[in-house]
């Protein structure tokens, strides 16, 4: 069986996930880089990816890497790389890609060499002159980076953070990835009780009941590679079958509040899409009064930052009110809040145990862990 090999670009902190999920699904040749994770597998490990990483952003099938200091190298480079085995005579393959400490830095420039290589050779290959592009798509993506191209196949189409439950999120919303790492990183099994008191559109506490239920993310969606046509159809078949057979049941307490009606009544129709609603109970509550039964449990949320000035000092007064609700709670409770905001801490009247940095999009945040 041909060995392929795989880029997962994460968001940054997030990679020794990533890496992790990788492993437990059992590939070969695992190791965790800078904002990405690489892997090689098989053609059936590629639906396996797709379906089930929580923390991952897309699935790139490699096809090469090689250096480029100059247009010559790249187009040559890219013309030898064997595209007609995985591009047919109609697929359409766009090309997008980024650059960094590169001598070959123009972007478009890039972007035009390497299609005019693809089409090189994929028309040398099929007699062609004019390639059609009428068929499925196969997003051609290159990484340039130190001089090295990387040409790279996009398997996911939309990123993998849209599981397909999110119908429209609030304002600032949580992406699912993130979420889900935020819920990894809490250990949460399905255990105890889980509470998410600033619930917003409900994304951590979905993420949250998939991970106790063991639910594969991907599994209400589309993939662009589901339209491959050297990939077997069965090959998706049998990954989904595989995902469902490792699900379990079980009688999960997730809890989430906010006190907005509008985004608590998104949450429910949210956990319905991701089909877990019978999982969750979303009410309006507020936080600065929060407050569950039970001696132990798991808080992990994600409230405002406040951004602008204003919102700042609103958002300290938050920190301030809901600290004073925290120190209630027994010792057995776990809280993991993110925060972009710099003086949290203070604000909420205790240091955490433990801080681990993470990218909400480019926003540079802290995961404040008390344990």
């Amino acid at each position: 069986m041909e060995t392929l090999h795989f880029a997962i670009p994460t968001l940054f902190g997030l990679e020794g996930l990533c890496a992790d999920e990788v492993r437990r699904l059992g590939l070969p040749e695992v190791r965790a880089e800078n904002g990405r994770v690489l892997c090689a597998g098989s053609a059936a490990d590629l639906p396996r990816l797709d379906l089930n990483l929580r923390t991952g952003e897309r699935v790139l099938l490699v096809l090469g890497t090689f250096p480029a200091r100059t247009f010559d190298e790249l187009f040559e480079g890219v013309r030898a790389l064997p595209w007609e085995r995985f591009i047919p005579r109609e697929g359409q393959f766009p090309v997008k890609g980024h650059s960094l400490n590169s001598q070959l830095h123009s972007v478009p420039a890039c972007q035009a060499i390497v299609k005019k290589a693809v089409a090189a050779r994929l028309g040398e290959k099929y007699g062609l002159s004019t390639l059609p592009e009428t068929g499925a798509l196969y997003q051609v993506q290159f990484s340039l980076m130190k001089d090295t191209a990387a040409l790279m196949l996009d398997t996911t189409g939309p990123g993998l953070h849209k599981r397909g439950y999110r119908a429209q999120g609030v304002a600032a919303p949580l992406r699912e990835t993130l979420a889900a790492a935020m819920v990894l990183l809490s250990r949460y099994r399905g255990r105890d009780p889980f509470c998410d008191p600033f619930c917003g559109s409900g994304t951590v506490a979905i993420e949250a009941a998939l991970i106790a239920k063991n639910r594969a993310p991907g599994l209400n969606r589309t993939f662009s590679a589901q339209k491959w046509s050297w990939l077997p159809s069965r090959l998706w078949v049998d990954a989904a079958g595989e995902a469902m057979d490792r699900e379990f049941d079980g009688p999960y307490e997730i809890w989430g509040g906010d006190l907005d009606p509008a985004a608590v009544e998104l949450a429910r129709h949210n956990a319905a899409l991701a089909e877990v609603d019978d999982l969750i109970s979303f009410e309006v509550a507020d936080a600065r009064t929060f407050h569950f039964g039970g001696l132990r449990g798991r808080v992990v949320t994600n409230p405002p930052y406040g951004e602008r000035l204003l919102e700042q000092r609103e958002a300290e007064e938050l920190y301030r009110a809901f600290g004073r609700a925290w120190a209630k709670f027994p010792d057995g409770w776990q809280l993991f809040l993110l925060s972009s905001h710099p003086d949290f801490e203070r604000a909420f009247g205790r240091r955490a145990d433990k801080k681990r940095k993470l990218y909400n999009g480019m926003l540079k945040c802290d995961l404040f862990m008390y344990l």
